[in-house]
């Protein structure tokens, strides 16, 4: 059992730390998974400064069975010697006093993700344990804590455990010397149990959260190697990050469509005094004014897409709900294209209409980072920038940046401002259209079908629930179905042949090709960021391709589109593929018993097929139905397998499914040729010419 011992020269220790204990959630934000994370990264992010400021390029973090984790640099370690003010030592003023460590002046580090100085302390208050070891001066010294208070476990024999005997210190703290290293060699590992009687029960250490975030910082820090072992299954996996080229290559990566632009880098600083208190010689706080240094990287690029991937950071800490950076990018970027389609009004064909800010981001995937000492944050958890100078410094260094990119007298760079224009202006048009039409345009019933498209059957039920809309291969096909359907709730819309690709298409584009538009119409919801799922005219979007190579082309062909411009009805599972048998086995029974029809769907199914019946000495017709088309069959038959709700297999379709069809996609049909050539000579010796279907 720990010690309940409690004597009065604890009580400066533990009397801020208290506060922690009583009010976690004003430091940690709450107490359950995501606090736990949180103290974590307080932990994590210290490695990180040291890293940042050129000490160390290794950071550990280790899970371990037990619930505790390690995490290990090889930064400068934490001072050793006393800190003068309070005769104790640098270790433990770091774990045991709020607002104390090396971030207030500007000589340990010039920029950092810590400031209030309540990082390491606060995650002590709140660990059932915790143990420092640190590398410094030939020694590795070591310190243990319990919930706060300094002391020593007596472990014994046994694993390092937080229901060990614990005894305080009483009179004065003792910084153990436990091992030997060699001159030079510093760092530093601390392990910690998070106290379970301040985290909810279920509160754990995400994972994926973990490498996530690790694999975000090692594109921050270049040259970072950051390591995350799991230990806590046996099957527990080892993952290091190092990347070279930074936040570009972190542009690349967060990128979910084909590039228009390639990845531009903005680079830039400013200058900004502001008043803080200083504390002088004689102990008194004295306000003072500084002059700071912000300076501004940002990498970004657009793609072909709407979708907006925006990441901010100050001091490589993550802000997710932006502040005056993020402010000062937003405006600076507006301000500028603005300017930019004013310069070339008569060239965008644009009026008097001006660029919204959802214009712009449209298609952007862009990395911000500011550093600057001592910025304002909004809280212990730093998700919100606040300091107000930097917005200004933000917006004039993009200005300045964009007018050096736009006036380049370089080919590529004059070809991709123009495709940027061009896909902004488009994405301006296509707002003003979405809110046009939507204004003007009401659902309509089964008597106003005279505005949606003449080729489409439509059903007579009102039932958008209970409604289908097949979207069919063919006017061959569309003859089946249309007498193989149920008209109370199923309608059919045939497509010809291939639909655009639109991985490669501009919005303006896709909104022009018939077959598109067409698809877009029927379903009734708009398309991209005006995409609104409850007007949609039909529950369930079927699409029923024929069950060869072109079918399964036309498929995906139809899948990039809703994923590209109506995603929202894959993530609802409203999208389906049809499941039409490839043969028809027709088992012929003796005397006047009528034969039986067996369908399959796979070639495997259907010799596992053949052999049963051979094994029953059942005989069946020869040659065997091979369908190459839906149109190969007829009305009953397609109704059975295919359309009839009772008998059909229809395969959802998921948003991984609808990404790896995209992916697929760009890489078989995209712009860049060099991967289509590596896949196409990588896979020529697998390739089975039976499979061929021509």
């Amino acid at each position: 059992m720990a010690s309940s011992d409690y004597s009065a020269r604890h009580l400066s220790v533990l009397e801020g730390l208290e506060a922690v204990r009583k009010r976690p959630g004003m430091y940690i934000g709450s107490t359950d998974s995501r606090g736990l994370m949180h103290c974590l990264w307080e932990i994590i992010d210290n490695s990180v400064d040291e890293a940042l400021a050129g000490h160390g390029s290794t950071i550990d973090v280790i899970l371990h069975s037990d619930d505790s984790v390690e995490v290990r640099d090889t930064a400068r370690g934490i001072p050793v010697d006393a800190e003068p003010k309070t005769g104790l030592s640098g270790v433990e003023v770091v774990f045991t006093k709020l607002h104390a460590g090396g971030k207030f002046g500007t000589g340990s580090y010039a920029a950092s993700g810590g400031l209030h100085g309540v990082g390491a302390s606060v995650v002590n208050a709140l660990s059932e344990r915790l143990d420092v070891e640190v590398d410094r001066d030939g020694k590795t010294w070591a310190m243990s804590f319990h919930r706060g208070e300094p002391g020593i476990f007596d472990d014994g024999k046994n694993e390092p455990s937080p229901d060990a005997p614990f005894t305080p210190f009483v009179k004065n703290s003792e910084l153990r010397v436990v091992g030997k290293v060699k001159r030079g060699v510093t760092g530093t590992r601390i392990r910690y149990w998070a106290d379970r009687q301040i985290f909810t029960k279920g509160a754990d250490f995400q994972g994926d959260d973990l490498i996530g975030r690790a694999r975000q910082t090692a594109f921050l820090v270049p040259g970072l190697t950051i390591t995350i072992d799991d230990k806590r299954s046996p099957e527990g996996e080892k993952t290091a990050f190092e990347y070279q080229g930074g936040i570009s290559e972190f542009v690349d990566f967060l990128a979910p469509d084909s590039p228009i632009t390639e990845t531009w880098r903005l680079t830039g600083e400013g200058h900004f005094t502001e008043t803080v208190p200083v504390l002088s010689d004689s102990g008194a706080m004295l306000p003072t004014e500084l002059k700071r240094e912000c300076q501004v990287d940002i990498a970004l690029r657009w793609g072909t897409g709407y979708d907006t991937v925006m990441r901010s950071f100050v001091n490589i800490i993550a802000t997710p709900k932006g502040g005056s950076h993020q402010t000062g990018f937003d405006q600076g970027m507006l301000k500028f294209l603005r300017q930019q389609v004013e310069q070339n009004a008569r060239r965008l064909k644009v009026g008097n209409d001006k660029l919204e800010k959802d214009d712009v981001m449209a298609g952007l995937t862009a990395v911000l980072t500011v550093r600057l000492p001592e910025p304002q944050f909004e809280g212990q958890t730093k998700e919100i920038l606040g300091t107000p100078a930097v917005r200004a410094i933000v917006a004039q260094v993009v200005q300045k940046a964009m007018s050096e990119r736009f006036g380049s007298s370089k080919r590529d760079d004059k070809a991709q401002s123009a495709l940027l224009l061009d896909k902004v202006v488009a994405e301006m048009k296509s707002r003003i259209s979405a809110r046009a039409h939507k204004e003007t345009q009401r659902r309509k019933n089964a008597l106003e079908t005279s505005s949606l498209p003449a080729k489409l059957v439509d059903c007579r039920s009102n039932d958008v629930g209970n409604s289908e809309l097949f979207i069919v291969e063919g006017d061959s096909a569309l003859g089946t179905a249309r007498r193989a359907r149920d008209s109370e709730y199923q309608a059919l819309l045939p497509i010809r042949g291939k639909i655009l690709n639109v991985q490669k298409a501009s919005v303006s584009d896709m909104l022009s090709n018939a077959e598109c538009a067409a698809i877009i119409q029927v379903i009734g919801a708009g398309s991209g960021r005006s995409f609104d799922l409850s007007t949609a005219r039909y529950g369930k979007v079927i699409i029923m391709s024929d069950a060869d190579v072109d079918g399964a082309h036309i498929r995906t062909l139809l899948l990039t589109l809703f994923f590209r411009y109506m995603r929202p009805m894959i993530e609802e599972g409203r999208v389906f593929a049809a499941v039409p048998p490839l043969h028809r086995v027709i088992v012929m029974n003796p005397g006047t018993k009528p034969n039986e029809t067996i369908y399959t769907y796979s070639e495997a199914e259907l010799q596992a097929v053949l052999a049963d019946l051979k094994k029953r000495g059942k005989r069946y017709q020869e040659p065997i139905q091979r369908y190459k088309g839906l149109g190969e069959m007829d009305a009953d038959q397609l109704a059975t397998t295919t359309m009839d709700r009772h008998h059909r297999t229809l395969r959802r379709v998921r948003v991984p499914d609808a990404e790896q069809a995209s992916a697929v996609f760009e890489l078989l049909m995209g712009n860049d040729v060099a991967p289509r050539k590596e896949f196409i000579i990588a896979g020529a010796d697998d390739l089975s010419r039976a499979r061929i279907d021509a």
